[in-house]
């Protein structure tokens, strides 16, 4: 899903102007941007959590050449879902193998 799609969705449910639903989402990303970089945790209830993490410098290999590389020190992202999300996700699993018997 695209950030159009989701405004698309917006407009389409919540009956807000194609315009609203996109100052709206666009509003939603820049705080969630915002919070990661101030090295917060984002937690969407229902949904999960976003945590930026550090990862230190190490020694890696390139794959095509197998030569040794440094690889430096730098932040990543982690999404971790909540235990809700996971439910509707494992459920949907299993109705489709349900279908196909």
């Amino acid at each position: 899903m695209t950030k159009a799609e989701i405004v698309e969705q917006i407009y389409e449910r919540v009956g807000f102007s194609k315009k609203e639903a996109a100052e709206l989402v666009e509003k939603v990303f820049e705080i969630i941007k915002d919070t990661l970089s101030e090295g917060e945790k984002v937690k969407i209830s229902g949904f999960g959590n976003f945590v930026v993490r550090h990862k230190n410098a190490r020694k890696g290999r390139n794959p095509q050449t197998g030569q040794e590389i440094l690889l430096e020190e730098r932040k990543v992202l982690t999404f971790k879902p909540s235990l809700v999300l996971k439910n509707l996700l494992n459920e949907s699993e299993q109705g489709e193998a349900g279908n196909e018997e």
